[in-house]
């Protein structure tokens, strides 16, 4: 299988348009996961991770990209000037310091940043982009902006992660990116090397790792929330590409590609020999070693500084992947597939993406056909302009709304009520039904991967409160002083 083709630059728009929000259900999700928008997205991302993989020439020689080793003087121009932006936006927090008041959800001072940087971003984009790619910022905006987080939620996560990505592919099909306006390119294509392939490795080396770097500042100064967090079982509170590209990092070193040759697939298991074992996860120290050169240590170690207690029990997915043998080629195969299943196919991170003449909301003629899921056909959001006027929130192109899994359809009784739904409401797992009885003490059956049993404590569901001497002393003295109160008898009114 050859290796993952390239994002096709020379975008032929004449015109460009305010990005607008397609998916407001789970049929809109379904034709995403189709669309010339996805295809861009994914093809992008497989061609940023394959830059990662280690080269190595004709005599057998590996060179690894890491992250300590790429040196200023070294850097295109075009990726300095986009740094340059990503540093302006990152000094603009010294004019607005987190407000000193008690925040329990996000810091209001993030919004004061927000909006310097919407102010400010289309100067700043014009100072970056060269005249003929101009037009386009009224698109490119949108996707920069949307990627750091939301100033309405104070939170970040997967999806503005996923609009950076957006914006990076965006300057790519616009051709920001080109050999031919890069000064130095020409002295790092020896022993082969695609040249292309370099602006690509400091696509992820330097503007994506600056941008992490920004977002990390960001949640630690403003305390943003995660957003759309599944708690302990997803991958990450906020992030999940660093984790792509930095296992791609650590695969097995593939040969330079030439321009005669058929490029050699990204591989899918081993590790290059010089590698560390992925369960140094748990080791606080080396992590903190591996983080200075490796954009997956570099995730671990930041949450070792927002995070506190056993690695297993705050970060079990990353615990889980820590214990795959087949090594890290293994490991980014695997956590590319979970990044389509968990971020590109998940309603709740998709719904927000904007939809333009960059990224279109089109049909991928070339797609394979996707089968509609429970997961994507029980997905809905209401139109925000819903309601306004009276008008009925449902969507006309979507037909009959979808139900619940436990609704009653056509006619037929409801189906067995799902695990956890109690009386109407959502319970706990160890909440009791008005039918049940004892309900017994969940097994770790359902826990990812061979280490389960470390989490058990985890499905016991939460402590009982502790309740003080004081406070038992005092309810026993307000029931003996109740005893001391003569019962007043009830005196019949008359009419």
């Amino acid at each position: 299988m050859a290796g993952p083709p390239r994002l096709p630059t020379g975008l032929a728009v004449e015109t460009f348009t305010d990005p607008v929000k397609k998916i407001y259900d789970g049929t809109d999700l379904h034709f995403f996961l189709q669309s010339l928008a996805y295809r861009d997205l994914m093809t992008f991302l497989l061609q940023l991770n394959r830059s990662m993989v280690s080269r190595k020439n004709s005599e057998g020689k590996v060179q690894e990209f890491r992250l300590a080793e790429l040196r200023s003087e070294t850097i295109l121009p075009q990726v300095k000037a986009v740094l340059n932006l990503l540093n302006k936006l990152q000094s603009l927090m010294e004019d607005v310091p987190p407000d000193t008041g008690p925040r329990r959800f996000g810091n209001v001072s993030f919004r004061k940043w927000y909006k310097l940087v919407e102010d400010d971003l289309d100067a700043m984009l014009k100072e970056v982009l060269p005249s003929n790619i101009q037009p386009a910022i009224v698109e490119l905006k949108s996707y920069l902006l949307g990627s750091f987080g939301s100033a309405q939620r104070l939170d970040y996560g997967t999806g503005h992660e996923l609009s950076f990505l957006a914006f990076l592919a965006a300057l790519w099909k616009l051709e920001y990116f080109t050999v031919e306006t890069a000064s130095n390119t020409t002295s790092m294509s020896s022993d082969g090397v695609d040249t292309t392939s370099e602006f690509e490795r400091q696509i992820v080396l330097s503007i994506f790792q600056t941008y992490v770097i920004l977002i990390r500042t960001l949640i630690q100064t403003y305390n943003l929330e995660p957003a759309g967090s599944h708690g302990v079982w997803g991958l990450d509170d906020n992030s999940f590409i660093p984790y792509i590209f930095g296992s791609a990092q650590l695969a097995p070193a593939i040969p330079n590609d030439s321009v005669s040759s058929q490029p050699t697939p990204t591989p899918t298991s081993g590790s290059l020999p010089s590698a560390v074992d992925p369960s140094i996860v748990t080791k606080q120290t080396q992590v903190e070693a591996e983080a200075k050169s490796n954009l997956y240590f570099s995730a671990i170690h930041f949450i070792y500084t927002v995070k506190r207690g056993p690695f297993w029990e705050h970060s079990p997915i990353l615990f889980d992947i820590s214990g795959i043998k087949d090594g890290w080629g293994k490991i980014n195969k695997g956590l590319i597939k979970m990044y389509e299943a968990e971020v590109l196919g998940k309603f709740p991170v998709v719904q927000h993406f904007m939809f333009g003449n960059i990224f279109k909301w089109e049909r991928d003629p070339d797609a394979r056909v996707v089968q509609q899921s429970t997961h994507t056909t029980s997905q809905s959001l209401r139109s925000p302009m819903a309601g306004v006027d009276g008008a009925t929130t449902a969507r006309p192109s979507a037909g009959v709304g979808t139900a619940a899994p436990w609704a009653s359809t056509g006619g037929q009784g409801p189906t067995s009520t799902p695990t956890g739904f109690v009386n109407g409401v959502t319970q706990a797992p160890w909440a009791k039904s008005a039918a049940s009885q004892r309900v017994p003490l969940s097994s770790t059956s359902n826990l990812p991967g061979p280490r389960r049993g470390l989490s058990a404590a985890l499905l016991r569901g939460p402590a009982k409160r502790p309740v003080s001497a004081a406070s038992v002393n005092e309810t026993k003295l307000a029931e003996k002083t109740a005893e001391t109160i003569p019962e007043e008898k009830e005196v019949e009114q008359g009419p």
